[in-house]
Formats: C-alpha cells, structure tokens, sequence
C-alpha cells in the first residue's frame, strides 16, 4: 500500500517534504503522522491509512511533492507497540503544551530541524519549537540559526547572513510580484473619525463581552462596514475570470494575520450574515489558530474581500496589494488624535487614515470613492450598521 499526499485544493498546486516522523521498519497505527509537509499556506500532517510497517521512503526531505504523489510504501498488517511506542491514549493528552515553550534536551524535532541544528551547532535549548507540543521544525531551526552568531559571516564591510528563504515566505514573494504585474492597481484614501465606535466599545464592552463571551473590537465594525458596502457596490466584491467578471452574491472576508511564518489571510465565511459577538469569535479563533499553526488549508483559500491592518504596528499609511483573485483590498492604520474642523470648529478628534486598493479594470474611480465613503459614514455613524442604512 502506499501512503500518498492528502489532496490540495485548486490553490496549491505543491508542497515541500520538510520531515519524517517515521523511517523504515517503523511500525505504526493507522492515523500515526508519517511526514509533514509544508506549501504556502499551511502545514499538512500526513497520516498512516492503515496499521502496518514502514517499508520504504520514495521521497527526501526537501523535495517537492504534488497533490495525491505516493511518498511511502506501507506493509499492511498488525503492529506490536511496546507500552513506550503505543499512542498515547485520549487521557495522556488532555494537559496541552504551550506552543512556544522552550523544549527540553528531549523534546521532539524533525529530521529537517535536526540537520540544520547540526550544521549551524545548535543545541535544543536554543531553539524554540512550535509545532505541535513544542516540536522543532525546520522553520524554527532556521529561525534559530538566523538569529545565532554561529550564523553570522564577518565581511570587509560589517556583518552579514543568509538564511535560505521559507516556501511560505517564496509564495509570498511569488503573489505580491503576481499581483502588481496582473492588476491595474490604483488606492484611494479617506480618513475616519473613530469617536464614535471608540464611545460605543467603551459603553457597551463589558456588556458585550459578558453577555457573548468575547471581547468587543475595532474589526467587527470595520467587517459588518465593509459587507454593507460590499453589497451596495457589487463590482468591488467581484472578480475577473478571464475575459468574465464575476459576481458574488456573498461576502467572504479575508482577515490579514500575521504569523512568525509570514502573513496568512483566514477567511469569515459570509460575514454579511454574521452578528458582532460571531464576527469576534471567529477572528479570536483564527489568530489562536495561526499561532499555533493549526490553520486549515480550507481556512484560507477563497475570499471575495480582503481586510488588513497596519494600524496594530504604528502604520500611519499605506498601499496595501491586492490578493488576486479579489479585486480590492482594505487597509486600516494607526488611530491618531489630530485637528480637524467640526461645525466650524477645530477639535482634536482619534482620526484613521483608510485605503483603498482596487483593480481598475473592474472597478472605477467612481465605485471606488463612494464605496470608501460609505464605509466612512458608517463607521461614524455606527447606529447605521445596524439599521443597514
């Protein structure tokens, strides 16, 4: 029997071999992780289909995979573990290790991370392993020997280092480069008043936060904004499909996290449907999932509308990129007091800066403005989020 690639979605189209958790002659049960493999958005953990022994390994670590590509020969029969290689049952798991804790002299790596532990001389205390239990993974051992002075070659000039880049960071590369050379890219602007939402957080957050059992942001306004605009101006949630454009009837949002592995984009599926305390929930569980690394390849594929926010790291203004195949993109910044005029008066007022990114072959200055300036007015007027006016 072979053990073969779980099926990638339209989206991925490969991966990277990056460790074996099993060698030949390993036994194993059925739902044991043999390898794992990592694309540009996730790492897939690759189960035994069956309980049998490790016959052969088809492939190295770092070599490229495809979707449904055998990687290993597995011998189909019974297994006799030992008590110490039994898997460990439902009760032995229930005490959850912080991801990332520092592991002791004992704790588990990959065969990736233990490679370039060695050449970089790294010992296990001065990585950090976040994979599952604190594991060590390829990434984290060459985060480690980034930051290792064993690492850094002294020059003429100063100091340097090279660090191979990670496919997730590649396929980063890969969609920004394809997006500014794909799209007619233009961003518009407009600023945002945020005392109003900052004056109703502050009324209503203990409330909010005891009654639906998560905390009230900043997001779930913008997202409901945004799904409210979306609707009204239907070119901005479209897409091109070739010589097509299409329309969705669906506000699928994308959410910008950023992660140690890169930035991943989770998706609120039809967030137009969705109240305040279920837009929250699901952003809170994304970004405990990312951190963990446990996002789904589901997670994150797809999305009509994309959201990202600088803000959390000072951005005063930007022009953030288009995640193609959507055709626009919101970006949020630093919430600044500044002086505005009011009814003929100057006064200091939190003020944001937004931006719009879109495609111009799908959507004109026009489109583009009013939808800005409605997500504007209701962001300052946010008893309009609920009326949907």
């Amino acid at each position: 029997m072979k053990i073969k690639v779980p099926t990638f979605p339209e989206s991925v189209t490969e991966g990277v071999l990056i460790a074996w958790n099993k060698q030949v002659n390993d036994q194993v049960q059925v739902g044991d992780i043999v390898a794992e493999i990592e694309t540009d958005k996730v790492v897939f953990e690759v189960p035994a289909p069956s309980d049998g022994t490790i016959k052969e390994l088809l492939i190295k670590v770092d070599d490229s995979v495809e979707s449904e590509q055998a990687i290993a020969v597995l011998e189909e029969g019974e297994v006799n573990l030992s008590v110490s290689e039994a898997a460990p049952t439902e009760e032995a798991n229930t005490e959850v290790t912080p991801v990332a804790s520092k592991p002791s002299a004992d704790a588990p790596a990959g065969v990736a991370a233990r490679k370039i532990m060695g050449e970089k001389n790294l010992s296990r205390d001065e990585v950090t392993g976040t994979g599952k239990g604190g594991r060590i993974t390829k990434f984290d051992a060459l985060n480690a020997a980034a930051n290792s002075a064993s690492s850094i070659e002294s020059s003429v000039e100063g100091l340097e280092q090279r660090v191979p880049m990670s496919n997730i960071r590649k396929r980063i590369a890969e969609r920004l480069l394809q997006s500014s050379q794909s799209t007619a890219m233009l961003t518009t602007f407009n600023e945002v008043n945020m005392q109003p939402i900052m004056d109703a957080r502050a009324q209503y957050k203990e409330l909010f936060e005891k009654q639906n059992g998560v905390r009230l942001g900043f997001m779930s306004f913008f997202i409901k904004a945004a799904t409210q605009a979306l609707l009204r101006h239907p070119d901005v949630n479209a897409s091109i499909d070739g010589s097509d454009i299409v329309y969705h009837g669906y506000c699928d949002v994308g959410v910008a996290v950023s992660t140690e592995r890169g930035l991943v984009v989770p998706i609120i599926r039809q967030a137009e449907n969705l109240s305040f305390a279920e837009i929250e929930g699901t952003i809170n569980q994304y970004a405990i999932q990312a951190r963990e690394n446990k996002l789904s390849i589901d997670d994150l594929i797809g999305g009509t509308f994309s959201i990202t926010n600088g803000g959390v790291f000072g951005s005063l203004m930007s022009t953030p990129i288009i995640n193609p195949p959507q055709s626009a993109i919101l970006g949020m910044h630093a919430i600044k007091q500044r002086p505005i005029a009011e009814n003929g008066q100057v006064v200091i007022r939190p003020m944001m800066y937004l931006a719009l990114s879109y495609d111009h072959r799908i959507i004109d200055g026009k489109t583009s403005v009013t939808f800005l300036r409605n997500l504007k007015e209701m962001l300052e007027d946010p008893v309009r989020l609920v009326m949907n006016i």
